[in-house]
């Protein structure tokens, strides 16, 4: 078996019985990475039981199957052992039974994840995240798959994150649907690093109410004590749960239901996005009280850390939830977009239509348009229409300005104008002219020369364009 250069990378980690190695080989397409063993409909999870066997339900080759695919289909970088996506199919071909019988054994150790930083919306902080080996990935997948039936009939209605037919959007509008009824202040909740700071104990316990395999217990035990690989420096992981790991929404759930049922005991109106949470009150003397009255459960009943500053009560139309924010129009309640969400956008324009990123003109259109439509399509349900007219607007006046600066010679220019339509004499008059790059883009040197139909057929998606696509 060949040592890849990230596996002597690591070699001053301690290996582990049971832990997976890199076997890098080509291999062809999909034909099922494990043996023929097939679950029938008899043998499914029964969401209203926990029993024992779990364990080898998670491991049978349809579910490991399942989970290979998804695997492989969401991609992603690789874990510390560098091996990559494209080589895991040839290697579960190669040591799938083995890693099955060793997990059924008791004898498999997951490899610690390895830590990358990535900016928050500020800039200025950075967000852990942890990234597992692609075996690992299998396996930890191989396990949501499982879990997941058996607690969704235990979570809350007031849980939108990260769970099947629910999205950003669903917790939205039941907000706005809270804030229409009266609900109109808020407790905006901000668990402090939630994912770094979870208590792995009270996790567990939570886990062996319902799972009663405690082999399947001890895996996920192994999974968040695996360890993280900070600038090649092995660490310890006692508390938190990897994000970025395909365990950590289930298990960040799993913990945050516990939340969920004492906030539906005390009869609160609430709506929560994995650790976005709000509380909905008829005045700020209750939203008060309301806060008051559930710090000392989360913090001494489930040892998670609220973060004081970020906490706050306000008015709903005063606080920024999932990137969305409420506003009162005709006494009805109304979805827009929070400027920060504004911003960060724009800044994301900016970056993509700047006159030095190298980027070619084909490749930048290619970009925009990817970015524009997922854009689109999060934000679709907030009242927008006005700006996404004066950000196409912007866009189109930079993308011009990036046309007449790679045009740069009075030549090029004079040529580039007749070619799109501009008569000679006028043609020669605007490739002479000594307005700055940014003056001439709105000028109609390039408004009457680079159109909107004319940019549209450069290959560019415009907001307004790709808006009414979406909700015709």
């Amino acid at each position: 078996m060949n040592v890849t250069g990230a596996e002597e990378k690591y070699s001053q980690l301690p290996e582990k019985e049971g832990s997976l190695r890199k076997a890098s080989a080509e291999h062809g397409g999909y034909a099922g990475a494990y043996g023929s063993e097939r679950i029938t409909e008899n043998n499914t999870t029964n969401a209203n039981e926990s029993r024992k066997g779990l364990l080898e339900e998670i491991v049978s080759a349809a579910n490991l199957n399942e989970a290979f695919k998804r695997v492989r289909a969401n991609k992603g970088a690789h874990g510390v052992d560098g091996m990559k996506v494209d080589e895991l199919l040839q290697y579960l071909k190669e040591n799938g039974e083995a890693v099955r019988q060793s997990i059924l054994d008791g004898k498999y150790r997951p490899n610690p994840v390895r830590r990358v930083e990535i900016p928050k919306e500020d800039g200025k902080k950075k967000r852990n995240l942890g990234i597992p080996t692609v075996v690992d990935r299998v396996i930890q997948q191989a396990i949501a798959q499982v879990l997941k039936p058996i607690y969704e009939r235990q979570f809350s209605e007031n849980s939108y994150g990260f769970r099947p037919k629910r999205s950003a959007h669903g917790a939205i509008e039941k907000s706005q649907n809270h804030i229409q009824e009266g609900y109109k202040y808020v407790v905006d909740m901000d668990l402090e690093k939630y994912f770094d700071s979870v208590n792995q104990s009270k996790l567990i316990e939570v886990l062996s109410r319902t799972i009663k395999d405690g082999r399947v217990i001890s895996l996920i035990h192994k999974f968040l004590r695996a360890g993280v690989v900070v600038r090649r420096k092995f660490e310890e992981t006692e508390l938190g749960v990897p994000q970025g790991g395909n365990l950590s929404p289930i298990l960040s759930n799993i913990m945050l239901n516990e939340l969920d049922k004492e906030m539906e005991r005390r009869g609160h109106r609430f709506v929560r996005y994995a650790d976005d949470l709000l509380i909905f009150c008829k005045s700020r003397r209750s939203a008060e009280r309301t806060l008051e009255n559930i710090l000392p459960f989360i913090e001494k009943k489930l040892f998670l850390k609220v973060n004081r500053e970020k906490t706050v009560v306000d008015e709903a139309r005063g606080i920024k939830f999932l990137g969305f924010s409420f506003y009162e129009a005709k006494g009805e309640t109304r979805v827009r977009i929070h400027p920060k969400s504004i911003a960060k956008m724009k800044a994301k324009i900016k970056a993509q239509t700047s006159r030095s990123n190298g980027m070619g003109n084909e490749e930048r259109a290619k970009k925009l348009g990817r970015y524009i439509m997922g854009w689109v399509n999060y934000f679709k349900i907030a009242d927008m229409k006005k700006l996404l007219k004066t950000t196409d607007e912007w866009m189109r006046r930079r993308i011009r300005m990036i046309y007449w600066k790679q045009w740069k010679r009075v030549r090029t220019k004079f040529k580039m104008l007749q070619t799109l339509g501009i008569r000679k004499q006028k043609a020669w008059e605007f490739a002479n002219t000594r307005k700055g790059y940014w003056r001439t883009s709105i000028s109609p040197i390039l408004t009457t020369s680079l159109g909107n139909n004319t940019i549209r057929g450069l290959g560019f998606l415009f907001f307004s364009d790709y808006y009414r696509q979406v909700t015709a």
